[in-house]
């Protein structure tokens, strides 16, 4: 099982700034709902370990509070935050294991979908821009052909 001791700290960094940021970029998504929306991103990780398996890696992220990085602009959210989701998913791709890799993805995507449902907008739970920075962070979790 990999662990943070299998990471240099900058690695780290990269791959515990992952669900947060993308929690983050779907509650910029839309405008409603920034405090329930912030709420269920803190709540996620606190439920973390009972939804996600046996992983000491996901054991390690959730055991640090997320640090939430503060951006100007939604744009700026999502273009460094999809960039840093790729980047954490390709380091883990070097120093994971396929099943911890995977968990890291549900997890990080799970992150998304929770801050998105937190906040009924015009009748529904998730706006359709809410729905296409899901689709664009699950896109950004996977490989490019």
């Amino acid at each position: 099982m990999t662990s943070k001791a299998d990471f240099t700290e900058q690695e780290w960094e990269l791959v515990r700034a992952g669900p947060p940021t993308a929690g983050m970029i779907t509650l910029l998504a839309s405008s409603g709902g920034t405090f329930r929306e912030t709420w269920a991103l803190a709540k996620t990780f606190a439920e973390a370990r009972q939804q996600h398996g046996e992983s000491e890696l996901l054991d390690a992220l959730v055991a640090e509070k997320p640090e939430m990085k503060r951006y100007h602009s939604r744009e700026e959210a999502e273009n460094d935050g999809l960039s840093l989701l790729r980047q954490a998913v390709a380091l883990l791709d070097q120093k994971a294991s396929s099943e911890e890799v995977e968990s890291y993805k549900r997890f990080t995507l799970n992150v998304a979908e929770r801050v998105a449902e937190a906040h009924q907008e015009e009748g529904t739970s998730v706006s359709s821009e809410e729905q296409d920075t899901i689709a664009k962070i699950a896109s950004s979790l996977e490989p490019s052909p």
